[in-house]
């Protein structure tokens, strides 16, 4: 949940789907990701299996499946029937066993898309600052629902615009909008 509040922060249209949230809430967030009126569908395992969500072009795994299976269910939301997708893995120092492991079992080396730290550092500052007013938000959110407000944890993803208090920060910035690159695609979620 934490992920797609950072994601909405950084003005970017995204909704959760995870196991602590009830079957309504699941199908209402899965239906708005198909719709298309949320252009990210930000979730657990939960959605790896079982589901058929079509036209699904990206494939991020914030972390890497300690499961080999886990991440072939993972990529598979993507290129789909013949479509391309790409599927992308945050690999850190830690996840490199796990990774080879990973690709001995699907018997494929996969491409590594190296980054370049001045770019990533450029966008460091706007990621923490949008990071820090996403746990705000959050805690804010546990306290109205311990309170017994009207809207409750599990109502997140009904949020449909970005916070008011993070578009006055953006706006002394320059342009006012994160810069975000989309990646090569390729075939078969690779």
């Amino acid at each position: 949940m934490q992920t797609a509040m950072l994601l909405r922060q950084l003005g970017m249209q995204a909704v959760p789907l995870h196991g602590q949230m009830g079957q309504e809430k699941r199908l209402g967030a899965l239906n708005k990701f198909k719709s298309k009126v949320k252009d990210i569908l930000v979730c657990t395992d939960v959605a790896s299996r079982g589901l058929d969500i079509p036209h699904v072009d990206l494939v991020v795994n914030y972390d890497v499946p300690s499961q080999s299976k886990d991440y072939i269910h993972r990529v598979g939301r993507t290129a789909r029937a013949g479509r391309a997708g790409l599927a992308v893995t945050f690999v850190t120092q830690y996840d490199v066993e796990v990774y080879q492991k990973i690709e001995a079992h699907i018997g494929k080396k996969l491409t590594e898309y190296p980054c370049v730290e001045k770019d990533v550092m450029l966008l460091v500052e706007r990621t923490q600052e949008a990071s820090e007013m996403a746990v705000k938000e959050l805690k804010e959110m546990a306290d109205r629902k311990k309170k017994g407000k009207k809207r409750g944890l599990e109502d997140i993803d009904d949020s449909e615009e970005m916070p008011a208090k993070f578009k006055k920060s953006l706006k002394g910035k320059k342009g006012g909008k994160p810069n975000i690159r989309k990646g090569p695609k390729n075939k078969a979620g690779t």
